[in-house]
């Protein structure tokens, strides 16, 4: 049986919460609301919104922990909680104080010395924050938007509705339906100005959310089949293909005695997999479809005239 307990402070409640789910604790709205006597709503607000970025998870009707995730690590549960409260806070704002506030809030995140560094070459695109808040809303909402987009030293009023901020090899991209005739289309996401969020609302397919999962770079294309590539990889890099697959499609086929193997992936433009495979030069081959390896061998010639 529950006991009242007097968990007036948000901050309280929320570390108790998550210190019971980190104890591997199943909990439900209702138990909570009647050990912290607060409403249901109240609850369900604090896995929502101050608790959500936290690896939990709903499991019919009581939250847990996800399997293999322990918050030991954490100095302090509550110095946590209370940077997430405020991490969201400031998600709601724009403007100079939400760039500061970010910065902020990352380097006190971050541990005085942290050993993992990752290099990401991505492109700044700070000067754009107010413009990502408002299609974050956006596509949470799904509202269709209005702005402006510059393309080729001219600029045009367009209507869409947007569904996913990407990034590929470095550059961000909004990815939107054409309000219009809902045509899938890619958007430099530096020239996307003017953003207006309308009350219209679409629905999203989920063959599309698949179709960016499974997406390599942002030459995919939503009108084309989906069809499958071969490819042959040399012993001498067939690691990489395993540690790292191209894409959730990558299948290895066939395995050879010299140690090279087979694989197939599936995608919808020849483009999608042209720039990996000439990267990857000499250690590679298409096997099929054989359109691919002709254009990659005109572009070789062609490159060793100049």
């Amino acid at each position: 049986m529950a006991y009242k307990h007097d968990y007036d402070k948000i901050l309280t409640r929320l570390v108790n919460t998550l210190s019971k789910l980190n104890n591997g604790e199943a909990l439900s709205t209702t138990e909570l609301a009647k050990e912290y006597n607060v409403s249901e709503r109240t609850i369900r607000r604090d896995f929502n919104e101050h608790l959500i970025n936290f690896p939990i998870y709903k499991d019919g009707k009581k939250w847990k922990m996800k399997e293999g995730f322990r918050l030991e690590k954490i100095a302090s549960l509550e110095d946590t909680v209370v940077l997430n409260i405020i991490e969201g806070l400031v998600e709601g704002s724009s403007g100079k104080f939400s760039q500061k506030a970010k910065k902020l809030l990352a380097k006190i995140k971050n541990e005085e010395y942290n050993p993992i560094y990752t290099k990401l070459n991505l492109e700044d695109i700070s000067d754009k924050l107010t413009e990502v808040q408002k299609l974050e809303s956006a596509i949470k909402g799904k509202n269709i938007i209005k702005c402006s987009y510059a393309f080729e030293g001219y600029s045009k009023k367009i209507e869409l509705k947007p569904l996913k901020i990407v990034n590929y090899e470095g550059f961000s991209y909004l990815v939107a339906l054409d309000a219009r005739d809902d045509t899938l289309k890619k958007y430099y996401l530096k020239n996307v100005t003017n953003i207006q969020i309308l009350q219209d609302l679409f629905i999203v397919e989920n063959a599309l959310d698949e179709l960016l999962e499974n997406s390599i770079s942002v030459w995919f294309e939503r009108k084309n089949k989906p069809f499958e590539v071969k490819l042959l990889i040399d012993a001498e890099i067939e690691k990489y293909f395993r540690r790292k697959p191209i894409s959730k499609t990558q299948k290895i086929v066939a395995s050879h005695e010299d140690g090279s193997v087979e694989i197939s992936i599936s995608i919808t433009h020849d483009m999608e997999i042209i720039p990996l495979i000439k990267y990857w030069i000499p250690h590679i081959k298409v096997i099929e479809p054989k359109r691919i390896q002709d254009e990659i061998e005109r572009d070789l010639r062609k490159y060793l005239r100049l």
